[in-house]
């Protein structure tokens, strides 16, 4: 099994905490007074006390001008749209709302961008087919 592992910088532990595990449901794994592991859907991320990367909204997808870099993850479509109205619900604000793209072409997909706490740009995605994930 292959995983992969992110480390990136957050302003605040216990903001992220309360964002990653409480509201997303990313269990917490190890953690020191200046960082915190979680399982983010599967894979490994290890927020840091620090300076959040520098982001801007410069790769175009579909209509859309998209956060880069960001951390993204995709999921079941049922798994995603959970997330999607627990996130609505919880009144986070989207950089792009929940949404349909791609339609009736190959890797049609469900997406949503929003900001963690501190600034750090993520997106998800769902896909009905996960086979479709690397549809040309």
């Amino acid at each position: 099994m292959s995983i992969f592992h992110l480390a990136y910088n957050v302003t605040d532990l216990d903001q992220a905490r309360a964002f990653y595990g409480g509201l997303l449901g990313c269990e917490e794994g190890r953690s020191t007074d200046t960082w915190v592991d979680f399982n983010f859907f599967g894979h490994q991320i290890s927020l840091h006390l620090g300076e959040p990367f520098e982001t801007r909204a410069t790769g175009k997808v579909d209509d859309h001008m998209v956060m880069m870099p960001h951390l993204g993850v995709v999921l079941a479509m049922d798994e995603w749209q959970s997330l999607a109205d627990r996130l609505k619900d919880a009144g986070i604000e989207f950089v792009i709302p929940p949404t349909l793209r791609f339609a009736g072409q190959p890797g049609e997909q469900s997406t949503m961008f929003f900001l963690d706490p501190s600034g750090n740009p993520i997106e998800v995605k769902g896909f009905a087919d996960m086979a479709g994930v690397f549809a040309t």
